[in-house]
């Protein structure tokens, strides 16, 4: 059985050749500890990333959006926040899929679930479609790739990262 820490390196690990594949440029922190594990470079946006491995339950991926560690008085969770991470790219390695969630859409929740196939009860409201948030459908080279989500989702422009998108150069974004 992989240690939680052994997995993150296995998503974090798919979700940089995942994104490599498809022409995203990549970059890490240069300590651990802080909370985004990669860059994104989408166009010429830079997009703060929290790589997470998805859980299959059924025809349910479950994906962690907080932070865990020991304290004296237990366990400290803590979610993302907007200030912190833009999205969170989650790996499942029983479909060998990764899927971009902007946490513009999902804000400071602890958990989000994305569907397979539809629930037993037909329910369609509020169903996050794990096919609307699949990483390698996005169109990534395009000027509005990171709005492209949002917009795919509900039909209203949507934007994650800078605020408003493309207007962080990569120079600007880093301080310069």
């Amino acid at each position: 059985m992989l240690s939680t820490n052994q997995k993150g390196a296995i998503a974090e690990s798919a979700i940089i050749h995942a994104a490599i594949k498809l022409g995203v440029g990549v970059y890490r922190p240069v300590f651990e500890g802080g909370r985004y594990d990669l860059i994104l470079e989408v166009v010429s946006t830079l997009v703060r990333v929290q790589c997470k491995s998805a859980v299959l339950k059924g025809a349910v991926l479950a994906i962690p959006c907080y932070s865990a560690r020991r304290t004296r008085d237990g366990f400290l969770k803590r979610p993302y926040t907007r200030d912190e991470v833009d999205a969170i790219v989650a790996y499942c390695a029983e479909l060998n899929r990764c899927f971009f969630l902007p946490l513009d859409q999902f804000g400071c929740r602890t958990y989000i679930q994305l569907r397979l196939t539809p629930s037993r009860n037909n329910q369609k409201v509020g169903i996050n479609w794990a096919d609307d948030y699949e990483f390698e459908a996005l169109h990534w080279s395009a000027p509005g790739a990171i709005a492209q989500l949002g917009e795919r989702c509900d039909g209203i422009a949507e934007v994650a990262g800078s605020s408003p998108a493309g207007s962080t150069s990569a120079h600007s974004a880093v301080g310069w």
